[in-house]
């Protein structure tokens, strides 16, 4: 036991003479580095002398994938001053890529959205249907209510009578076309026997097996009792779905006349708080653009109607009141629906009258056409809803691809509405650039962000 102390004295003595002579060293190597005091005098006196070269950078020590902690591998200088990337890549194609992306999401959220949209169909139609009557009928329930009619009776008044009419319509249409069906055949039938002889007599060389081969084809056609069963099939899930999508555009119609302000409070509270304000005033503007568009649709149809109506009951054509009620229906359909009723009113003329016949009920439908396209909407419509006729054409065509008749219908008020809240967002971006810009009230960054037009020039 008496050794142990002995021992770590010894071992106490030794880590004590290593820790001077390694303070010994360091101050050795101190001060053979450290510079001779004429050295330094000397160039501090000789300004002119070119300054040493700096010593090469020291190459990074990094730790390589299979080094423990506290190892590592020097990194080659190559490597060190490679550029990045990132940088590497041309501008052009950055810019290209981050477009190409957000069009990628942009297409993938419209696919899903169509998808949705063709699942539910049925109940979107029916919704935008309401959407459209209560843009029709919102006018009258504001005007009774100006007048001191109560909310819910001016509703019930409006929605009531509304549907009233447009059940009369139909009903009108319904009852006319079934009095006038047996006369209408014996006149089809006269009008085919007279159109096959202006064929024989023609000069386009249409032989009698010609005729008849195309009679034996629609013959079978319409004989063939699969296809019959098939078709009445199919004629009945229509019915049935017409019947439900009127029920829900009713109740839609509804609701919207008497909630209508109440719902879009609910709605702009879904909006997020940076977006609300520009929603909320964009949608006045889209209900204000979708009235005028309905209202003026229906005047101009109606016009359209009562003028074709007219040509066509004094040139002797039958059913010219059904007649006239599907051109007012068809005129819902911007340029296809004209086309469509038009071509049908001269092929009733061509197979119950004759061709000179067909040919002024064509001058007639082109006439009024002409007139409603360059007088009656301009005058009606105004500059609020006018859509370039390339943007009718490409939404009425999608529109009928995507939902049929009632997609060619709702295509073109989708796009003015749509116009008028894209311009309405701008403005309103460029209200608030100003105003951020110049930190000045609502009412002058508008003046800014829209300026008043220049005075006219004197002649």
């Amino acid at each position: 036991m008496s050794r142990l102390p002995r021992w770590v004295g010894g071992v106490g003595s030794g880590l004590i003479r290593l820790a001077e002579r390694l303070d010994a060293r360091k101050a050795a190597a101190e001060h053979d580095t450290a510079p001779a005091p004429e050295a330094e005098a000397a160039r501090a006196t000789a300004p002119d002398r070119a300054p040493e070269p700096a010593a090469a950078p020291v190459p990074a020590y990094e730790p390589g994938p299979g080094d423990p902690p506290g190892h590592g591998h020097v990194a080659s200088p190559v490597m060190a001053m490679r550029p990045d990337p990132v940088a590497a890549v041309p501008w052009g194609v950055r810019v290209a890529a981050e477009v190409g992306w957000r069009l990628l999401v942009l297409a993938g959220t419209l696919w899903v959205l169509m998808r949705v949209i063709s699942a539910v169909r049925l109940v979107v139609l029916a919704f935008v249907a309401g959407l459209l009557i209560t843009a029709l009928l919102q006018p009258t329930v504001a005007w009774l209510k100006r007048h001191g009619v109560p909310r819910g009776v001016a509703t019930a008044m409006t929605f009531v009578s509304g549907f009233i009419i447009m059940g009369l319509v139909g009903w009108f249409v319904v009852w006319q076309v079934t009095e006038n069906l047996d006369g209408l055949s014996a006149n089809v039938q006269h009008g085919i026997t007279d159109l096959k002889q202006w064929l024989l007599d023609s000069p386009f060389h249409v032989t009698q097996d010609q005729i008849n081969n195309i009679a034996d084809n629609l013959s079978k056609a319409i004989g063939n009792t699969k296809d019959l069963t098939s078709a009445a099939t199919e004629g009945v899930q229509v019915i049935l779905e017409v019947l439900t999508g009127i029920l829900l555009a009713m109740f839609s119609t509804l609701f919207l006349l008497y909630d209508g302000p109440r719902i879009w409070s609910w709605i702009l509270k879904l909006v997020p708080a940076a977006a609300r304000e520009g929603v909320a005033g964009a949608g006045p503007r889209a209900w204000t653009t979708l009235t005028a568009y309905v209202r003026g649709t229906v005047i101009v149809a109606l016009i359209d109607a009562i003028c074709i109506g007219v040509g066509i009951f004094f040139l002797d054509v039958p059913m010219a009141v059904p007649l006239a009620v599907f051109i007012f229906l068809f005129a819902f359909i911007p340029l296809v629906g004209a086309v469509v009723s038009g071509a049908l009113a001269v092929v009733v003329a061509l197979v119950t009258r004759d061709v000179f016949t067909a040919a002024m009920v064509l001058v007639v439908v082109l006439a009024v056409q002409q007139i409603e396209g360059h007088v009656l909407q301009p005058f009606i419509l105004g500059r609020a809803v006018r859509v370039h006729p390339l943007a009718v054409v490409l939404s009425v065509a999608a529109g009928s691809m995507v939902a049929g008749i009632g997609g060619a219908v709702v295509a073109v008020p989708l796009v003015a509405v749509t116009n008028t809240v894209v311009g309405y967002l701008r403005a309103y971006a460029k209200e608030n650039a100003a105003r951020a810009r110049l930190d000045v009230s609502p009412e002058e960054a508008a003046a800014v962000a829209s300026p008043p037009p220049p005075p006219p020039s004197s002649p």
